[in-house]
Order: structure tokens, then C-alpha cells, then sequence
């Protein structure tokens, strides 16, 4: 399944090449023009000189990672965030390092040595270690260097009521819905952006923007699912099971509101269950592509993803596929419009 091969693909922000020669493998029968830019974006362009809208599909192939930053006498691993991690879910979970994928295991000082006052704060990341056997200092950098990169292991495994559980569904789910709907038949432009560097600053995105010029771009996400006990329901985000999530405002854009209402109407009318993202925190690829060039019109559809940014995340499979099928009507409508169908 291709969503899983994503998620189990390795991608932290600037190395994303893994990510990207699977993708770039889905694309190129189905697209006229792929290539690669100088920060390593992935550009899969169908129909480049036709006429029409030229539309733009985003997804970021980065995930959450860890960095390899000292070696101590005894060979434990110290290491910081690459994005935003939580220090607190990283107890325990087991990782691989570095090209030579060696395994290794986060730990932390034992509950049993840890003094009361130490047992009532939870651990912060420079008293986490990443343990990978190794004697000694000389022993574990013949295994692993500074400034390589520690994965979460989580395989990717459908567990109950048509959910799944996966590391990097942020945002491996936009990944695979930009391939899906790159095979759709259209007329006009269509440009699938595979973007870096989105979870250290959407460095990425812009870059896209600015080279293939979109007249609107729709940005494909996995963003926060809130919907687990202890949440009051006003505080939650987005909940699984009801549908794709569209995003209103966030801390880096304020998406266009004539292409915001048109996708909920256009659901509506396919009986596509969708919901509003109901938090303004974080940020995606869309502010950025925003401001590109002379500005673009930009409306981000996402998938709902309980735990994100940590060693594993629950999605629901009909929100996946409400998305798909709310991209795919809006594609369908703009041929329409345009009258190329």
C-alpha cells in the first residue's frame, strides 16, 4: 500500500531524499515534467503549457526526527528535535540511527535512582539518551556520527474501525493524496509540489511557489487531531471520523475565503463529510505559498491525526478518503469552469 511505504520511508528536514525517490518513482508515468530543485523540492507537472488555471497540489515530504548532536565516554547518543517533539513521549521508544539504520532505544535515568523531587518533572530532552549498545565512545562513532539522524520505528498497521497507526502521517498523508490525484485526468496545469524543510520553518514551500507560478494552490495536510479524553470538545481541532478538515486561519495565513466556501459547498453537494480545523495554532506550507510571486489564492485540506509529531499516529481511513474525493471534484469543477471537459 503506498501510504504505508511512505510512512516507512525516512525523511527529516533536508534529507529527504529517501521520501523523495519513492515519490518521484509513483510520479513520473504519470506527469510530463519531474524534477528536482536546489533545495530538493519535488515538482511533478502535468499538461505544463496547456491553458486554463494552473493549480498547484502541496505536500511535505519532511517528518519529525531526532539529530545526532554528542557522544558520551560510555557510546549513549545525546540528541535534539528536529521540529516539534514532545520530550516527554520519547521514553523507551526504539529508533534507528543514522545511515547505517543502527537500532537503538531512548532512555532515560531509572524511576528507581531518580530522587522525589526529579519523580513529580517529566524529562526533558538533554536528560534523554539514545542507548545503541555501544561500550564506549570510540565504539558507538564507528557506528553512528554527529549530525546523523535518529528515526521512530513505527511500522505502519490498520488497527480497529478503519483506522491506522503510523509514524509521519504529517505528512505522508498529503504525499499520497497529491500522487493519487496527480493520475486524475485534467487539462490545465497541474502541479504536485513534494516540499522540504516544512517542519523547520516552510522552507520549502516557497521556493515551489515561486518556480511553477500557481494561480491557486491546494495544501494537503495531516494536522492535529484533539478529539481524546480530557479535551473539551471546543479545544479539539479536528476530531477523527468526520471528515477532512479545511482550514480557515492559522498562524501563518488566512486562507481565501471565496475558495474555502466553495469547498465546503462543492462537499456538501457530493455529500462529502468535511469539517472546520478549529484552532489557529501552528502553520503550514500555505503561508508561505501565499505570498509567492504576486500572491495566490490558497486553502489547505487536511487529514485529522491524533499524536502528531511523535513516534506514532492514529488516522481514520474515510477521512483520507473524503479528501481525496473532495480534490478530485474540485479538479473536475475547475475543468468545467474553464471549459476543457
Amino acid at each position: 500500500m503506498l501510504l504505508a511505504r511512505l510512512t516507512q520511508a525516512n525523511g527529516a528536514p533536508g534529507q529527504e531524499n529517501e521520501v523523495r525517490d519513492l515519490i518521484r518513482a509513483e510520479v513520473e508515468a504519470h506527469a510530463h515534467v519531474v524534477k528536482t530543485d536546489a533545495l530538493g523540492n519535488l515538482l511533478a507537472i502535468k499538461n505544463p503549457d496547456a491553458p486554463g488555471p494552473k493549480v498547484m497540489l502541496a505536500a511535505h515530504m519532511d517528518e519529525v526526527a531526532l539529530m545526532i548532536v554528542g557522544i558520551d565516554g560510555d557510546g549513549y547518543l545525546k540528541f535534539r528535535p528536529i521540529g516539534g517533539v514532545d520530550p516527554r513521549v520519547l521514553v523507551a521508544k526504539t529508533v534507528v540511527v543514522g545511515s547505517k539504520k543502527t537500532p537503538g532505544v531512548i532512555g532515560s535515568k531509572p524511576i528507581h535512582l531518580q530522587r522525589p523531587e526529579e519523580r513529580e518533572n517529566a524529562f526533558t530532552v538533554r536528560e534523554l539518551l539514545i542507548d545503541i549498545g555501544a561500550k564506549s565512545k570510540e565504539e558507538a562513532e564507528k557506528l553512528v556520527q554527529l549530525g546523523e539522524i535518529a528515526y521512530f520505528t513505527t511500522e505502519y498497521e490498520e488497527v480497529a474501525n478503519g483506522k491506522v497507526k503510523a509514524k509521519a502521517l504529517d505528512d505522508r498523508v498529503g504525499c499520497a493524496l497529491a500522487i493519487r490525484l496527480l493520475q486524475e485526468e485534467v487539462s490545465f496545469p497541474l502541479i504536485a509540489a513534494f516540499t522540504v524543510q516544512e517542519e523547520v520553518g516552510l522552507r520549502g514551500a516557497g521556493v515551489a511557489a515561486y518556480q511553477v507560478e500557481p494561480d491557486l494552490a491546494l495544501i494537503l495536510e495531516g494536522t492535529t487531531a484533539s478529539d481524546v479524553p480530557g479535551t473539551d470538545e471546543h479545544r479539539q481541532a479536528t476530531a477523527l471520523g468526520q471528515g477532512p478538515a479545511i482550514t480557515v486561519m492559522d498562524r501563518t495565513v488566512i486562507t481565501n475565503p471565496e475558495l474555502v466556501q466553495e469547498l465546503f459547498a462543492l462537499a456538501a453537494e457530493k455529500g462529502i463529510k468535511v469539517q472546520v480545523r478549529r484552532s489557529t495554532a501552528g502553520g503550514t506550507d500555505a503561508g508561505r505559498i501565499q505570498l509567492s510571486g504576486t500572491g495566490v489564492k490558497v486553502a489547505t485540506i487536511a487529514v485529522p491525526c491524533r499524536y502528531i509529531h511523535s513516534p506514532a499516529s492514529i488516522m481514520c481511513k474515510d477521512d483520507f478518503e473524503g479528501a481525496y474525493q473532495l480534490v478530485k471534484h474540485y479538479l473536475a469543477r475547475l475543468e468545467e469552469r474553464a471549459g476543457l471537459s
